[in-house]
C-alpha cells in the first residue's frame, strides 16, 4: 500500500511538474519577419536570371529584367476585434542587390488568431512627406517638380518592340502627379494596401510574401511596352494603372514557417 501511494505521489507530482514547464513554454509574443520572393507566373525569378532570362508579358512582348526594388511600409495586424497593430516602418526591397528580402520586425508581435496582416506597397502621403536617409542614400527620391517624396517602385529592363529592336522600359511607380513644375497636383492617390489574409501566430514566424511580377503587366490592364515604356513619371494615366495593376494579384501570401 505504500508503496502504491508512494508511486501515485511521483505520478501526480510530475503531471504537475509537466503543466508547469508547457505553461512556461507557452509565448505571449513573436518575432516576425516578411520574407520576399518573386516569380514570373511561377517561374522563380532572382537576381541571377536579370540580363539574361526572357520572360513574355501579356502584351506578347519579350523582355528581360536589369533593376528591381520597391518600398513597403506600415506593416499591420488586425485582431478579429478590429484591433490594429501597426509597425511604423519601411523596407526597401532590392532584389538587384539582394537587399530587403527579408525584412524583421523589430517590434515582438503578441501570438494568436489575426484576421488580417497587410502592408502598404509605398508610402502613404503623410509617410511620403518625410525625410529617410536610407532612401536618401538609395538616390530613391522624386523631384520636386513631380511633388517629391519617393519611388514606390523602379522595374527597369529590355524589351524587342514591334520593329524586332532592342529598346529600354523604366516602369517606375510613384504618387501620381500633373502639372509637373512648382505646383503639381495630384490626381489620385496610388499607393494601396496588399492584404495576405489571415494569419495564426504561434511562435517566431516568418511570413512569405510571393510577388509575382506578370501581374504588373497584365490585370486589369494589359500593358504595351511599345507605348509605355520611358517618362512614365510624369504620366499620372499611367500611373494609376500601375496603381491598378499592382493591387490586383501582383502580391499574395506564401508559406508560414513558424
Amino acid at each position: 500500500m505504500k508503496k502504491m501511494l508512494a508511486l501515485l505521489l511521483v505520478v501526480s507530482i510530475s503531471f504537475v511538474s509537466c503543466g508547469e514547464d508547457n505553461d512556461d513554454n507557452i509565448k505571449t509574443s513573436a518575432k516576425t519577419s516578411f520574407e520576399f520572393t518573386h516569380n514570373w507566373d511561377g517561374a522563380p525569378v532572382s537576381n541571377a536570371d536579370f540580363e539574361n532570362t526572357e520572360y513574355t508579358n501579356a502584351n506578347g512582348e519579350v523582355l528581360t529584367i536589369s533593376r528591381l526594388r520597391y518600398l513597403i511600409s506600415d506593416v499591420t495586424f488586425t485582431k478579429a476585434n478590429g484591433e490594429e497593430i501597426v509597425i511604423d516602418g519601411h523596407n526597401l526591397v532590392d532584389v538587384t542587390n539582394n537587399n530587403g528580402l527579408i525584412y524583421n520586425i523589430d517590434t515582438n508581435i503578441p501570438t494568436g488568431a489575426y484576421t488580417n496582416v497587410s502592408f502598404t506597397f509605398g508610402f502613404d502621403n503623410e509617410d511620403n512627406a518625410g525625410n529617410y536617409t536610407d532612401l536618401n542614400s538609395e538616390s530613391f527620391n522624386v523631384p520636386d517638380m513631380l511633388g517629391g517624396g519617393y519611388h514606390y517602385m523602379q522595374f527597369d529592363g529590355k524589351f524587342m518592340d514591334t520593329s524586332s529592336t532592342e529598346q529600354g522600359f523604366n516602369y517606375h511607380s510613384i504618387r501620381a502627379v500633373d502639372s509637373p513644375g512648382m505646383n503639381p497636383t495630384f490626381p489620385q492617390d496610388t499607393f494601396f494596401t496588399v492584404d495576405l489574409g489571415a494569419i495564426s501566430i504561434t511562435n517566431d514566424a516568418t511570413i512569405e510574401v510571393k510577388t509575382n511580377l506578370a501581374e504588373w503587366f497584365k490585370n486589369p490592364n494589359t500593358w504595351d511596352l511599345n507605348t509605355l515604356n520611358q517618362m512614365l513619371m510624369p504620366n499620372s494615366s499611367a500611373q494609376i494603372m500601375m496603381h491598378d495593376n499592382g493591387k490586383n494579384g501582383v502580391f499574395g501570401l506564401g508559406t508560414i514557417t513558424q
